[in-house]
């Protein structure tokens, strides 16, 4: 499979038109329609729904776009990496992340090595451990901070000494915000939106001493911030991890902790036997560096 040929296909995804898409890819409408035509005999599939006044795809064409996307996004990231000047330490890295407070510690080695090295670009992905693990694997992440338990033995990783506390985010006006902690006991009647992942859900069963699937569970998220919406309008009470989503005085807002406490341990990885970039290399050694001075 060509990659100037996924170069075309993304053009049409993205435009819905093939006319338009030819005119960005300064190439010819009837040739470009015949490459595509190409590409679906190729792969034996019908990739897109040409209509009246739009392109859409199909199942199949999500999906390829999906690939395309990251077989481009890792080719241009491989030529940067081969072409950077050796003598030069420049480049890219990626690094993905779950909602933590943990993300400042990357965030604060990345600034320290900006001045020395300010041609390092970053780029931040934010999402569940199963969405960095897959980035991961398929070489579009350097390295991924995770929330753990997760299943880590594919990957080579540095224990972050910070943890994040685990609890209950709910409106400010509801009982249990008069409590200063959070008991099992409190979550047997309320309705609850909870971590999605299922390895964290076997964490707060462990930590409760019974099925979480057995309370009220109203909602499941990936990522805080949604879930904290359904918080406000009054649909439940989130678990989450503290200091992600602000409460101060002027919010509706309020956290409390688990008691007994319940601790979020973190951990950036990366592949095994990984190759890394020169650039790359410099972060991780200026990371390591800066946990073993700030823990001895």
């Amino acid at each position: 499979m060509d990659i100037r040929i996924l170069r075309y296909f993304l053009a049409v995804a993205r435009e819905e038109n093939i006319t338009k898409a030819a005119n960005s890819l300064h190439i010819s409408q009837p040739s470009l329609s015949v490459q595509l035509m190409e590409l679906e005999q190729e792969l034996g599939k019908t990739l897109l729904i040409r209509g009246k006044r739009k392109i859409t795809l199909t199942e199949e064409g999500v999906l390829l776009r999906k690939r395309a996307e990251e077989i481009i996004s890792l080719v241009e990231k491989t030529e940067t990496e081969i072409s950077t000047n050796k003598e030069i330490i420049s480049g890219d890295i990626s690094i993905g992340g779950g909602e933590t407070e943990a993300m400042s510690v990357a965030v604060q080695t990345a600034m320290s090595l900006a001045k020395e090295y300010p041609n390092i670009h970053y780029h931040l992905f934010c999402g569940d451990a199963e969405a960095i693990m897959e980035k991961l694997d398929t070489g579009l992440l350097d390295f991924g901070i995770i929330i753990e338990p997760v299943d880590l033995s594919k990957y080579e990783r540095l224990h972050l000494a910070t943890a994040d506390t685990w609890g209950l985010l709910m409106r400010k006006d509801c009982p249990l915000a008069t409590k200063s902690i959070i008991e099992p006991k409190d979550l047997e009647t309320i309705p609850i939106i909870a971590p999605k992942r299922i390895g964290l859900q076997r964490e707060f069963s462990s930590w409760m001493k019974r099925d979480l699937q057995n309370l009220n569970i109203v909602a499941t998220y990936n990522l805080i911030y949604n879930a904290s919406l359904l918080v406000k309008e009054g649909f439940g009470y989130a678990i989450a991890l503290d200091k992600l989503i602000y409460t101060g005085e002027d919010s509706e807002l309020c956290f409390r902790p688990f008691s007994p406490i319940l601790k979020g341990n973190l951990s950036i990885v990366w592949k095994k036997y990984q190759v890394f970039s020169k650039t790359s290399k410099k972060f991780i050694e200026s990371l390591t560096e800066s946990i073993s001075k700030n823990n001895p």
